[in-house]
């Protein structure tokens, strides 16, 4: 009560920011006449000007009025477009690193070229983020304009570029990409072996468009770069026909976690008929030589049981493509992990991709805190304002719109089930479309989508299908809109991109309609008469009340529900909003309280009748989706909190590899690594405390003749001197030094650094990987320690650091063998084979859901790793020239009995 008060006195702590901030929007006005003065040449020349007061130590913040107002002036000049007051407010917004909440309609893009301009200046670059390509490629020709009038250069990054067309977009002022395609990059260039062949400069500043959906939807998912493994089909058809014979009493399913668990009587089941197919090893489902059959048993139930076709996938030209829950987007290229997309395809019946191994992965959380200032702007990103700041260390300011808001919100109408629910819908949907008014409704899948429209055509309405297999023609869907009697089904609006304005949209028709009529007077009349009909229906549609969103089910973040309401009102135009919700919904069924939904509406409602609007009820509605938000908000932490451990170890591998990258020489590292090595052989042999006849002489001799490449006389030496262990260490280390020195004389000394050089990279990455492949298990089994009363983020922490301790060894020793046994030939540099084509993904390392937004990101693409190589030859009593297997894990065709990789196909 008190806090009310406050506030209608004081004004809240955002009212009060956002009041503090109109002091330099009067500073940046009062430049306005003078910078409008200006021709355009002098325009131009401000960006010089600007430079030049940097280089001689003028701040950013000290630039921003004037900077601000040549911005404006450009965007006049160039698109026809004055900045509001309110938009200079969201500008310094963006440059001070926070977050601009702008209700939809209220021209974000157009505010972002503010900070953006500023802080390019500096040329350090800035990069704009964007939910998907379409819109990457947009605004960078729509805003830069701007920027290329002014004398800055701008560049787009999509998918299926050539590396120095990435290079290139990446080295200008300004770049516009995606956040999966900045991430895979990021990742990509730590797979290169050279500097030259890296796309990326250093992190500077990062704007975030739709910030809500990248920083927080899209957060739970990591970006993962792999690389194809062993075929497995086979299994996974066998799995799958042994799954389908299971019943419901077999196991037992929890849709609000999305886990499926067998039961003690479907686990004997799954034994017996495995044990008929002759898949299990013994009797037990559960022993240690089953591990790898009991990952199929429950990937084949999860596929069977928990995703379902056309909501969660489609079938598409004989392929498994993921939906996104939360756009209904298809994402062609994305594949779910851990052998799941794998599972789904067996289920289908449609032809099995091999499983693919991690190489490199990354979060959104820690990929963008490498950004020393990021900025975002969104309409919904108060409801998280809390996970913001925790996360990102980012406040969210709410920016006043430039009109004031009439659309009407009101509360939501419940039927008792989705039949009824959909009836009511479709009723309601034929009175506003007959009346003129436009509508806008938003579903949470595909089969909701197709499933209203039967009932509209049932009514005879005529109306636009937008979801995932129409994608192609979404822009021009929603442009339109908003035109009288128009009615369009969305599954979900988030990251649409194009504005629904009410009458229609000028360019989109002109586009349309004028596409084949060659410039001249009739295109120019053509042009006037297509405006002013937009005019005079736009008038109409007011008339008739504005857009109408309406909601056929409530999603699980409040967020969502806001995009969908944010389509209308946009800028002063009148609206409304209702929500439509039934007992069937998800949200109601799985997370609404049982006693007050099902003994009120299924005891008092008669078919086909609606509650009146309770505010109560949407009161309840909202507090489940609190509940709901709170659970996705500890599920994104929790992938944060154990990344966090990856990103520190991730960091000392980068940081090594770009060290090494840009060492003329790397020989120190070298010897300090062959030293190390020498240090652990000796002292594996001769543990401290013990006495010269207890030390192991022959584990000694054999390994240093195996690692080293020399022949030690420990023995010899230990009857002529009595040896301590550090002069034992001291004279293996002298002569393997010298083995070393003398094979680096046989060939020219920059052939050598480089072949220093590569053995250490290729190293260094083979075990990274592996390393990552060990703790993606470890992660999906260390909740189990919680039974013996441990933390599992204590012990994972705990057991990353020792495997990160084991690998950093393992690589000295594997190094230090490598150039000590291997014999080198010069010879003309043979050609690079072929690398395969890495599969970019982005999945939920704990569900193996897959929550990307951007369907044209992160499609196959190869990453180019050429290194500088020498031919080696073959070893002693190695098999000369022997051709690899298929795959690194099969037998080694030189007949040792190890695996390729561990044999001649090790690095």
């Amino acid at each position: 009560m008190f806090n009310k008060i406050a506030k209608s006195i004081f004004g809240s702590s955002n009212d009060r920011y956002v009041k503090s901030l109109r002091k330099t929007v009067e500073k940046i006005n009062a430049f306005e006449p003078a910078i409008s003065a200006l021709d355009d040449d002098g325009l131009r020349g401000k960006t010089v000007e600007f430079r030049q007061r940097l280089e001689a130590g003028e701040t950013l913040d000290a630039l921003l009025p004037e900077a601000f107002a040549v911005v404006r002036e450009g965007a006049k000049r160039t698109l026809g477009q004055r900045h509001y007051d309110v938009q200079m407010i969201g500008g310094i917004v963006l440059h001070r690193g926070e977050i601009a909440e702008m209700r939809t309609g209220e021209g974000k893009t157009l505010v972002a070229t503010l900070a953006t301009y500023l802080n390019a200046l500096e040329g350090k670059g800035v990069h704009v983020v964007t939910v998907n390509d379409y819109l990457a490629r947009r605004d960078c020709e729509w805003m830069g304009q701007v920027y290329r009038f002014l004398g800055l250069t701008t560049g787009v990054i999509v998918p299926n570029m050539q590396e120095h067309d990435r290079r290139a977009a990446y080295a200008a002022d300004i770049t516009y990409a995606t956040n999966n395609e900045l991430g895979f990059d990021y990742l990509r260039d730590n797979m290169k072996y050279t500097r030259e062949q890296m796309v990326h400069r250093p992190f500077n500043f990062a704007i975030v468009d739709e910030v809500d959906s990248i920083l927080i939807d899209e957060a739970r998912t990591p970006l993962i770069i792999s690389g194809p493994t062993d075929d497995k089909s086979e299994t996974y058809v066998h799995v799958d026909a042994l799954v389908k014979q299971l019943v419901e009493e077999d196991y037992e399913k929890d849709e609000k976690q999305r886990t499926v668990i067998l039961t003690e009587e479907g686990t004997e089941k799954v034994e017996r008929l495995l044990e008929n197919a002759g898949l299990l090893e013994g009797s037990n489902l559960y022993a240690i030589e089953n591990t790898q059959i009991v990952h199929h048993v429950n990937q084949a139930l999860r596929a069977n049981v928990l995703f379902r076709r056309d909501t969660d996938y489609i079938i598409k030209d004989g392929k498994v493509i993921i939906i996104d829950e939360f756009t209904g987007r298809m994402m062609d290229g994305r594949r779910w992990s851990d052998g799941l997309h794998q599972a789904v395809e067996a289920k289908e019946g449609v032809k099995i991709e091999p499983e693919n191994q991690t190489l490199a992965t990354i979060t959104f959380q820690n990929y963008f805190r490498m950004y020393p200032k990021l900025g975002g702007m969104t309409g919904t990103a108060a409801t998280e304002a809390a996970e913001f700041y925790d996360i990102y260390k980012l406040n969210v300011v709410e920016i006043p719109t430039n009109r004031p808001v009439q659309r009407i919100d009101e509360e939501d109408t419940f039927y008792k089930s989705t039949v009824d629910k959909f009836k009511g819908i479709a009723k309601t949907i034929k009175e506003h479309a007959d009346k003129g008014q436009p509508v806008l409704v938003g579903t949470v899948s595909i089969e909701k989508s197709e499933l209203l429209s039967g009932f509209l055509k049932e009514e005879g309405v005529e109306h636009n299908v937008l979801n995932a297999r129409y994608h192609e023609s979404e822009a021009h869907i929603v442009a339109q809109a908003g035109r009288t009697g128009a009615v369009t089904i969305a599954t979900n609006m988030a990251g649409r991109g194009t504005d629904i304005q009410l009458g229609g949209n000028v360019e989109f028709r002109i586009d349309d309609e004028l596409r084949d009529m060659p410039e001249g007077p009739e295109r120019d009349a053509a042009v006037a008469r297509i405006t002013r009909e937009v005019e005079e229906e736009r008038e109409r549609v007011k008339q008739a009340g504005g857009l109408f969103v309406l909601g056929t089910e409530r999603h699980e973040s409040r967020r969502i529900d806001n995009q969908l309401r944010g389509r209308s009102g946009r800028q002063g135009d009148p609206g409304l909003s209702r929500f439509y919700l039934s007992l069937d919904d998800d949200l109601l069924r799985i997370f609404g309280p049982d006693t007050l939904f099902a003994k009120m509406m299924r005891s008092n409602l008669e078919d086909g009748e609606a509650l009146p609007p309770s505010r109560w009820l949407s009161k309840a509605i909202e507090t489940a989706q609190k509940k709901v938000e709170a659970r996705n908000y500890e599920a994104r932490k929790q992938v944060v909190d154990y990344d966090n451990v990856m990103n520190d170890q991730r960091k000392v591998i980068y940081e090594q590899r770009s060290d090494i990258m840009d060492a003329e020489a790397v020989d120190d590292v070298l010897f300090d690594m062959r030293q190390e090595t020498v240090n652990a052989i000796v002292s594996d042999g001769c543990p401290i405390g013990s006495f010269p006849e207890q030390w192991n002489v022959e584990l000694i001799e054999q390994r240093s003749l195996e690692i080293l490449g020399v022949e030690v006389p420990l023995r010899k030496w230990m009857d002529e001197d009595g040896l301590d262990p550090q002069i034992i260490e001291e004279r293996i280390a002298g002569l393997a030094n010298a083995h070393v020195e003398a094979k680096a004389s046989e060939i020219e000394a920059s052939m050598w650094r480089s072949v220093e050089k590569s053995i250490l990279l290729q190293s260094l990455d083979h075990h990274w990987k592996e390393h990552l492949a060990t703790l993606d298990a470890l992660r999906t089994v260390i909740f189990l320690r919680a039974y013996a009363q441990k933390t599992p983020l204590n012990e994972y922490k705990r057991e990353a650091f020792h495997l990160f301790e084991r690998m950093l060894a393992t690589i000295r020793e594997d190094v230090t063998r490598t150039v000590a046994r291997a014999q080198f030939r010069v010879e003309e540099p043979a050609p690079l084979p072929e690398l395969p084509d890495f599969l970019t993904t982005h999945i939920d390392p704990f569900t193996g859901d897959d929550d990307s937004h951007d369907i044209d990101g992160g499609a196959l693409g190869v990453v180019s790793t050429s290194a500088p190589r020498m031919a080696a030859a073959p070893q002693a009593g190695g098999a000369a020239d022997v051709p690899p297997p298929a795959s690194r894990n099969a037998p080694c065709p030189c007949g040792s009995g190890q695996k390729y990789k561990h044999c001649h196909g090790a690095l």
